[in-house]
């Protein structure tokens, strides 16, 4: 089978080459985001790989239809950029459920530690021979009170790893699982009592911009937030609006709402249009990285098996077991999946 493989960095391609003699596949790599003007180049190809700030709306997926794509391969675990309505029964669509969800915990701890101990800062600094201290100091971590919202695979790692740092953990999910170990609360609860606040849930429409004026109201003073989820969770103007009235501490983001126009990509020689990020990097007690929580060589190498063995299982006719399914809402349909393995 062909693949058209969109957003192509280096490092994508050295993971998926040193993978390619197992499979019966070739990849067409495009440096280019698969957009409406771009998906042109899938011509030729049954299967599109695609990843998080690609365009995958319903005139995508017909025009993909149109080229002869049957299966879009996604090798990301996020999926709320695709709509799933238009490419019901036109193209099947698979993800990397996990990859590994201890890189985005550990990049999520990564954050905390810096901003708290603001070692970015402190690196400017000796870099111009400044070995000045002063407006560097932090806190203590052990004692704390960290609150968890999303308990999945990286939330579960992310509350392990607290625990480990003797923090207190209070956890918010809509869907809790059992364990004795997590103590759930509800998010108001949550908001008022935690020290730091960390998300790791994926983004639908009921928590679109959970974090907003309201939701910062009810935090301590101080907070610190920390999101490697997805960037639609935070009304990004009411946590600036945090941050100038000090009642936000700081802020570790990995995501961006509008993530899109830049992440991933080098503009080190232009200004920054976006006023809204210009402003997120002006203070000097917020982190943004460039959405690499995912980024490690385990990571890497799981996401282009998966991704691989997903193209593998459609070119051999097995049961999709990475599908994503559009489900019916209606009375009286059922999910074809668990009767056949696909959704359609």
């Amino acid at each position: 089978m062909n693949i058209a493989f969109f957003d192509t960095k280096p490092y994508d391609r050295a993971s998926f080459d040193s993978l390619l003699g197992q499979y019966p596949f070739e990849i067409k790599y495009f440096e280019t985001k698969l957009n409406l003007d771009t998906m042109s180049l899938a011509s030729g190809c049954e299967v599109v790989c695609a990843f998080v700030n690609d365009t995958l709306n319903r005139d995508v997926i017909e025009g993909l239809q149109d080229l002869g794509v049957e299966l879009i391969a996604l090798r990301c675990a996020g999926y709320n950029h695709v709509d799933f309505k238009a490419a019901y029964e036109k193209i099947h669509v698979v993800r990397v459920p996990a990859y590994s969800p201890y890189a985005v915990a550990e990049h999520a701890l990564a954050l905390m530690f810096a901003l708290n101990r603001k070692t970015h800062r402190a690196f400017v600094r000796t870099r111009d021979n400044n070995f000045n201290i002063n407006g560097l100091t932090g806190f203590d971590f052990n004692g704390k009170t960290v609150g968890v919202i999303g308990t999945g695979k990286i939330g579960r790692i992310f509350v392990k790893i607290c625990k480990g740092l003797n923090m207190n953990v209070l956890a918010y999910d809509p869907y809790p699982i059992a364990d004795d170990e997590i103590q759930y609360v509800d998010l108001s609860t949550l908001y008022h009592k935690s020290d730091i606040i960390s998300l790791h849930c994926p983004l639908t429409p009921e928590n679109l911009h959970m974090i907003n004026k309201e939701a910062i109201s009810q935090m301590k003073p101080g907070v610190m937030l920390i999101n490697t989820s997805r960037g639609g969770l935070v009304q990004t103007e009411d946590l600036i609006g945090g941050l100038k009235s000090r009642h936000v501490g700081s802020a570790g983001l990995d995501v961006y709402e509008e993530e899109s126009d830049y992440f991933f990509e080098d503009f080190s020689a232009d200004i920054i249009s976006d006023d809204t990020l210009a402003r997120l990097l002006s203070f000097n007690n917020v982190l943004v990285t460039s959405h690499q929580a995912f980024l490690t060589k385990e990571a890497l190498e799981n996401i282009a098996h998966t991704t691989l063995d997903n193209i593998m299982e459609y070119a051999e006719h097995k049961p999709l077991q990475h599908e994503i399914c559009y489900h019916f809402t209606d009375e009286g349909h059922e999910c074809r999946k668990k009767a056949n393995g696909l959704c359609f």
